[in-house]
């Protein structure tokens, strides 16, 4: 008997697969198209109207947003949006809001300082052991809470490819650095020779021991995720996807496959969820993602406090609603469906992580602590 979450992502995507149907007239093989997705990329309200009843709020918004962080939808992402509901997560994550155009005092044009941190285009250098390679500013969706939406989506970041080399040069240079993170944008968006051209300049390098891959396409353009790709893949190993699932609306068949092309050939998949209102801080929508991301092999590994960015803010959570989410998952599932909830502190400052407090009280050697289902113990400490 197939698990009731499978039965549900059966539903949704089949639901999926009638608006596609409804929507677009193209045959399985133009679908399946990584190329024709991101060229036919629903970029005016215009365009999103044909499949969409839109506010006059987002009309508004789509227009106001255009010159400093644009809209961008994969015809895919597109289909999992229910048009009947105005509150829809993926909707919320895709459509700009009028509420972006709304700064706060607190926001930050670059919010974790990644420019104070670069010591040469394209590379930050925050950590002592590991830096982040910005490879493009191009994304199959530009989600709306990005944090990084002072170049994404923007062609004038794009780095060029001597700017791409002087980062490999820095990392080479470097023999403290032991792990890249290779980012965007989403390194995705280059074609497997142009992205294997960086892996294997960046594998050459014998003191970097992992190479990981910073993507949403899994989630926003799984079908990206080729035979072809996952077979070049495989030729540089130890390969890490970090990859930002943050709804079980996004768990769909085809982000299963995704998964699963990437797992077999021996990636390690991580998932990386943004808490945002209204969309994911509820611990049962998280508690049944994560054990979907479990069955599929990719592992919850953190949920990210949304960063200060400008545009954002209405996205953002209480810190006790991060806190009380691992309290609801801690015991009552699978150590591994738990992530790390972190703060990626203002100005560089790094992650910090927070979790429930058990500890009740102490005298002397001995702790009192309260488990998951509230039951008091006591704990003697050792000499």
């Amino acid at each position: 008997m197939k698990h009731l979450c499978e039965q549900i992502t059966e539903k949704r995507s089949l639901r999926a697969k009638e608006r596609r149907m409804d929507w677009f007239d193209v045959d399985d093989l133009t679908w399946q198209d990584w190329r024709w997705q991101q060229a036919k990329r629903i970029r005016q309200s215009d365009e999103l109207e044909k499949y969409i009843v839109l506010s006059a709020d987002e009309k508004q918004a789509i227009a106001g947003t255009s010159a400093s962080y644009r809209m961008a939808i994969t015809p895919y992402y597109l289909t999992l949006i229910d048009p009947s509901n105005p509150m829809d997560p993926i909707r919320r994550q895709a459509v700009p809001s009028l509420e972006e155009l709304h700064l706060e005092d607190d926001e930050l044009v670059d919010p974790l300082g990644e420019e104070e941190f670069s010591p040469v285009p394209g590379v930050t250098h925050r950590y002592p052991d590991r830096v982040l390679l910005y490879t493009t500013h191009n994304c199959p969706v530009y989600c709306r809470h990005c944090n990084r939406r002072r170049k994404v989506s923007m062609p004038e970041t794009m780095p060029a490819r001597d700017t791409l080399s002087m980062g490999v040069n820095y990392i080479a240079e470097h023999a403290e650095v032991r792990d890249v993170l290779i980012s965007g944008g989403d390194p995705l968006t280059f074609s497997d020779n142009r992205l294997e051209d960086l892996i294997k300049r960046l594998h050459a390098i014998k003191h970097l021991e992992i190479i990981r891959l910073a993507t949403r396409n899994p989630v926003t353009l799984p079908q990206r995720v080729t035979p072809e790709f996952v077979e070049m893949l495989q030729k540089y190993h130890p390969i890490y996807i970090s990859t930002h699932f943050n709804h079980p609306a996004e768990c769909t068949q085809e982000a299963a496959q995704a998964l699963r092309r990437l797992a077999d050939v021996g990636c390690v998949i991580n998932n990386q969820m943004v808490l945002l209102k209204g969309v994911n801080d509820d611990p049962h929508v998280v508690s049944q993602m994560n054990q979907w991301l479990l069955r599929h092999r990719c592992q919850p590994y953190y949920i990210f406090q949304l960063d200060t960015a400008e545009g954002i803010s209405h996205f953002r959570t209480p810190l006790a609603s991060g806190v009380n989410i691992i309290k609801a998952l801690r015991g009552w599932t699978s150590g591994l469906a738990v992530p790390h909830y972190v703060v990626d502190l203002p100005g560089g400052g790094g992650k910090v992580s927070l979790q429930p407090n058990y500890l009740e009280d102490k005298n002397a050697s001995t702790y009192l602590f309260r488990n998951y289902r509230g039951d008091l113990f006591e704990y003697k400490e050792g000499s």
